[in-house]
């Protein structure tokens, strides 16, 4: 089993930045991809970006030259930092980790931007 454990969502500023963390704890051998997800009231989840193992990178156009994810498998840790963020970020922020071709997901943490 995997576990994740989100932090670092919050209400911030039209224009202004935040950082969001993810730890996965529990029996891990390898993860291959990791990243984050958002979800809105009404609307299907979306992916934001991810990461895989070697470090490669894939955004949503939405936000892509504004946020910028990075992790550690080793670690076992992904982080998400949001800059310039616009109201249309409002959401709540999913961890997503692979292993063993199976996903994984955290419990989500709550991002509101304020305009």
């Amino acid at each position: 089993q995997v576990q994740l454990v989100e932090s670092g969502g919050g209400l911030v500023q039209a224009g202004g930045s935040l950082r969001l963390s993810c730890a996965a704890s529990g029996t891990i051998f390898w993860l291959p991809v990791m990243g984050w997800y958002r979800q809105v009231p009404g609307k299907r989840r979306e992916l934001v970006a991810t990461i895989t193992s070697g470090g490669r990178t894939n955004y949503a156009d939405s936000v892509t030259g504004r946020f910028t994810i990075s992790g550690d498998s080793a670690k076992k840790t992904v982080n998400l930092l949001m800059d310039n963020v616009n109201p249309e970020d409002t959401a709540v922020y999913f961890c997503y980790v692979v292993m063993s071709g199976r996903a994984y997901w955290g419990q989500g943490t709550q991002v509101t931007v304020s305009s």
